[in-house]
């Protein structure tokens, strides 16, 4: 069935060119009754953050500051077991698999994520996720105490497999419970909570918390509570009323899902409005929702691989890469070890504080902008850097230099780069194709995340400081893609959005917006 074609609106044009959220012609007409922030969707919102989203960002940033200690546990331990004494090299062999564990499982959940969501709904692939984070919180638990390095590894493909579903699921969840009007402040909650996870976790792996070499094990499993607290309440954590109705056919039910979200009364307009979008898109000609599907439709092809481009760009970027490397940048521009430690967890922190800006910064501002702002400033920011560091013994200021680059790079990453590519899918695709374009991207991020955590050592001992020039054309890559080819989505349901990218690489996105502005 052909969509009907939408009539153009003045007003959103002006309220788009304004930076004001552009609303459907017939919401302004038929909506009287405003959403309301309900219990059961702030619920669902920070509960399923803090609960899922902060674990797993959590278990990203635990490993590296009681590293020496689980190193020595290990070998201690497969000594006493089996005998088996490893040279250095098979130690650091297995040290890289215990790390790596946690991105391989991050790309497995990923490929999975498409059909789980589909099969079992939003809210059941976030019931999965709560049984992969407490059993993986067990395991690291329980892995010093039987001195099964066995346990330690498969806690960390666990915690992975749960990383790789929630990248897959919870920005589309977040972003199918929410109205047109609240989709900017829920959606930048998945990658805040990722943020959070990893300030937390290097404040409680720190050796006067319990990164020592008897607490280790606690530091890698306290997320387990807030686990059990979040997931407490999961009876009354709502279901996706999108996935109700177009995936499933339970109209009943999406229905009063509806009410619970927003506050409706029975037989208002505003309801009645959703229910009519959600039939509209119920019975689009877009009914692609496989992998081969996707990938074969022209119409999704220039969105998706947005989507894919902004997720493995956001780690090609060289943000995991800058926490890696700023602790012996911080020690050539004379800082002490225990200093260095520190300022590292000053970069964290700064990190934490920029990405909490980022609901309200999306809820105001429009996202092509936001992009644009932060690619183009940490391509700047990165390309310095580099060229400090790679001449740092040339001037004295130059040590100074690099840390502020890096403090920078990091406070203007997080205006754009950090959030935006964790929710641009949800914006882009419409129902029946979101989860398998969104798994797509998560599997593309969790790669690029694992070739980063496996290359990143040996160019750098190869380049040096030019290592990070790569990143920095990254981020220019990432500016030119977003200004020509990504269209506005805020305050614009998939369904206005599709037809602008329809095109693939034909589509005059960037036309359209001047258009729209002149």
């Amino acid at each position: 069935m052909e969509r009907p074609p939408k009539a153009s609106n003045t007003l959103d044009d002006q309220a788009l060119f304004l930076g004001e959220a552009p609303l459907m012609a017939h919401y302004k007409q038929k909506q009287q009754e405003q959403p309301k922030w309900s219990w059961h969707l702030n619920l669902a919102g920070f509960g399923s953050t803090i609960g899922a989203a902060v674990p797993v960002g959590y278990c990203t940033g635990v490993m590296n500051s009681p590293a020496v200690h689980m190193r020595t546990w290990c070998n201690e331990t497969l000594i006493s077991r089996y005998d088996l004494h490893l040279t250095p090299s098979s130690m650091e062999l297995l040290w890289s698999a215990a790390v790596s564990l946690f991105l391989v499982g991050g790309a497995l959940g990923s490929v999975t994520g498409a059909s789980m969501a589909t099969r079992f709904g939003r809210r059941g692939c976030f019931y999965i996720c709560g049984i992969l984070l407490a059993i993986g919180s067990i395991c690291f638990y329980a892995c010093r105490m039987l001195s099964s390095v066995e346990l330690l590894l498969l806690g960390r493909l666990l915690v992975g497999l749960a990383g790789g579903l929630i990248t897959a699921f919870m920005p589309m969840y977040h972003s199918e419970l929410a109205a047109l009007q609240q989709r900017s402040t829920l959606a930048p909650l998945c990658p805040m909570g990722f943020t959070v996870g990893v300030v937390i976790a290097q404040i409680c792996s720190l050796q006067t918390v319990f990164g020592s070499s008897e607490d280790w094990h606690i530091a890698l499993s306290c997320y387990g509570l807030l686990v059990i607290i979040c997931y407490a309440p999961l009876h009354y954590y709502p279901e996706s009323p999108k996935w109700l109705y177009i995936v499933k056919g339970r109209k009943e039910q999406a229905q009063l899902q509806l009410q619970k979200l927003r506050g409706y009364s029975a037989g208002s307009p505003a309801l009645q409005a959703e229910l009519d979008d959600m039939e509209m898109e119920a019975t689009s000609k877009d009914t692609a929702s496989g992998f081969l599907e996707v990938l074969r439709n022209p119409r999704l092809r220039l969105p998706l691989i947005i989507t894919c481009a902004f997720l493995g760009g956001q780690q090609l970027s060289g943000i995991n890469a800058i926490f890696y490397y700023s602790v012996s940048i911080f020690r050539k521009a004379g800082l002490s070890t225990q200093a260095s430690e520190w300022a590292n967890l000053g970069a964290g922190c700064l990190n934490l504080f920029t990405s909490l800006l980022g609901p309200v910064l999306m809820e105001r501002v429009n996202r092509r902008p936001l992009m644009l702002f932060s690619t183009f400033f940490c391509t700047i920011f990165l390309f310095l850097f580099a060229m400090m560091l790679q001449f740092i013994d040339s001037f004295s200021w130059f040590a100074m230099g690099c840390i502020a680059c890096i403090f920078l790079y990091i406070f203007f990453f997080q205006f754009g780069l950090g959030p935006m590519p964790f929710f641009i899918g949800a914006e882009l695709f419409e129902v029946a194709p979101r989860p398998a374009a969104m798994a797509m991207g998560s599997v593309v991020y969790w790669m690029c995340n694992l070739i980063i955590g496996m290359a990143f050592p040996t160019l750098q001992n190869a380049w040096g400081a030019l290592v990070f020039l790569p990143f920095s054309i990254t981020c220019l890559l990432l500016f030119g893609l977003t200004k020509w080819y990504l269209p506005e989505t805020r305050g614009r349901d998939p369904s206005d959005v599709a037809p602008l990218v329809a095109s693939g690489f034909k589509s005059k996105v960037s036309a359209a917006v001047v258009s729209t502005q002149s």
